[in-house]
């Protein structure tokens, strides 16, 4: 360490935690979490190419960064509260509504304290953990929870030999880091996945994150690790394309030796952003955004390093503006509300599946599902202003409930959160409508209904796994029904086949089949001919779902 960093370490320790203390803390933990996201990502327990728990995580820490990155308050206990509000409001899928209840508890116990000392930092994990649990009506041993409850458990006993909130911190992440290893013994689906609980690890790295940067190591680059290219997610980089990101730039390649993990990193970060790196297939992928001068530095870098088998580049630019313009084409005609009726929000992942739930009179849409949850912020933002306060939520995803549930929490309308786990539940639920009823009746209708939908999806593995008895391969062709993994084969049609035969879509009337965005429509006719054949007895449907990554889902009721 630099006699600078020393200093600064010095600087640090020698003054009281206040309120611009836990501002840098809260930076610090969303950078290196931030940092290695798509390592959270990869730690997806199904074999689906939907993992986004780092996504989640890092978009709830930005959200609770931005409420308070302009605040100048000196106060731990008002700096806290408004770290609280931000994640609230930005809480994305189960494990970042779980983190905002984290920080909930840890602001509620910091309430009227004006420095963050050592018994209040205790005190706050305590309430943190205790929060979070509350938080959930079925809490499970094996996840954040159990994480969160440990590195409460390592405060208490190092508070037992010391007060220094700083060296308390530090004593915390090997609790942490211990907790995270441990909870394939806790939850047996993810000893069967072979992976860590990912909400658990995400947790440990934002901590991990704060203790370096009290002990003035870097934050901008991950460990030296990487993903496996499965788990590479560049279709998500487009969420947000920043000032300077004028092209993508994607190289597979293949190192004359072995690769300086930490080196590579350090020198792509002087070229640009957006890195992620991935391995398999007995090669490297790197993507990175460049700004146009530099748009061949990447590629130039990479050649000295091996051999490249692949490139690809694309403008940036170009791209949102077709993204805006398809955006554009793809609105739909929602259902006009009057004040007094029930005005149904449901989450799509699609535009043909938003089209689909217009038709059936839903009065809003929030863009969302499996692999962009949706916040807080966004549920509400989407029922605020109708103008009546009868309002039912259909999640249509099991990782949006607890968003939903936060919503209604701090609304002043009358909400009713039908739990819809996938879109055929949602659809079925929509049948139920009676925009004049009595809001508690149609949404007690709504729920019976759901549970009377078998809900089939079909996609491809990213991983050779075996969960409950069926073993997967990377490339598989998947079925999932109701969110349990069923079925492994070569095929969709396959798949398709086999899973309506386990869910006993015989015995059943109706077969819907939403074909995806990546299904040719011929192909799609023609698997639904062959469902035809095997079920003459069933009326057999096939709509335009437009869904990312999966193939077809389909609902048998």
């Amino acid at each position: 360490m630099n006699p600078d960093e020393l200093k600064r370490l010095e600087n640090i320790r020698s003054a009281p935690l206040d309120g611009q203390a836990l501002k840098k803390l809260v930076e610090a933990g969303l950078i290196w979490l931030r940092a290695n996201q798509q390592t959270v990502n990869a730690l997806n327990v199904f074999p689906v190419p939907d993992g986004d728990t780092g996504t989640n995580m890092v978009l709830t820490m930005q959200s609770a960064y931005n409420e308070i990155d302009d605040l100048a308050l000196r106060n731990v206990g008002q700096m806290a509260a408004a770290v609280s509000q931000g994640a609230l409001m930005g809480a994305r899928g189960n494990s970042g509504v779980i983190l905002s209840q984290l920080w909930r508890g840890f602001a509620r116990a910091l309430h009227g304290t004006e420095i963050l000392d050592g018994p209040s930092l205790v005190r706050a994990f305590a309430d943190a953990r205790d929060t979070a649990y509350k938080g959930v009506v079925r809490p499970v041993e094996g996840t954040i929870l159990t994480v969160a409850k440990d590195v409460a458990a390592a405060a208490e006993s190092a508070l037992q030999e010391t007060d220094d909130p700083i060296e308390i911190l530090a004593r915390i992440i090997p609790a942490a880091d211990a907790s995270v290893q441990r909870t394939p013994d806790l939850l047996p689906v993810l000893k069967q996945a072979g992976v860590v609980d990912s909400g658990g690890k995400g947790l440990f790295f934002i901590l991990e994150g704060m203790a370096r940067f009290l002990q003035g190591e870097p934050l901008d680059a991950p460990v030296a690790t990487v993903q496996p290219l499965s788990a590479m997610k560049l279709e998500n980089t487009m969420e947000a394309v920043e000032p300077g990101q004028d092209y993508e730039v994607v190289v597979d390649f293949i190192p004359a030796q072995e690769l300086s993990l930490p080196v590579f990193y350090g020198d792509l970060e002087k070229m640009g952003t957006s890195i992620q790196v991935g391995e398999g297939e007995g090669l490297y992928r790197m993507h990175i955004h460049v700004p146009t001068e530099k748009r061949y530095e990447p590629i130039d870098y990479i050649m000295g390093l091996g051999t490249i088998t692949k490139i690809a580049m694309e403008n940036l630019l170009a791209q949102m503006n077709m993204l805006d313009r398809k955006a554009a084409a793809d609105r739909v005609e929602l259902a006009k509300i009057e004040a007094g009726q029930i005005a149904v929000v449901a989450v799509s992942p699609s535009a043909g599946l938003s089209r689909i739930f217009a038709s059936l009179g839903v009065a809003a849409i929030v863009e969302g599902g499996q692999t962009m949850n949706p916040s807080t912020k966004d549920i509400i933002e989407a029922f605020e202003n109708l103008p009546t306060d009868k309002i039912i939520i259909l999640p249509n995803n099991k990782n949006i409930i607890l968003a939903a549930q936060q919503a209604k929490e701090v609304t002043v309308k009358q909400v009713e959160i039908v739990p819809s786990r996938n879109i055929p539940q949602g659809l079925v639920a929509m049948m139920h409508l009676n925009p004049d009823g009595d809001l508690a009746t149609v949404a007690a209708k709504m729920n019976r209904a759901i549970e009377d939908v078998v809900a089939i999806e079909i996609t491809t593995a990213t991983r050779s796994v075996e969960i409950d008895g069926v073993a997967v391969e990377k490339g598989h062709v998947i079925g999932l029904i109701n969110g349990k993994l069923s079925v492994s084969t070569d095929t969709v049609e396959d798949a398709c086949l086999q899973s309506l035969e386990k869910a006993n879509a015989s015995s059943l009337e109706l077969i819907t089949l939403f074909y995806g965005e990546d299904m040719p429509v011929s192909d799609a006719n023609r698997i639904a001919d062959v469902i035809r054949a095997a079920y003459p007895s069933q009326e057999i449907e096939l709509q335009d779902g437009g869904q990312p990554h999966y193939q077809f889902i389909i609902s048998v009721e």
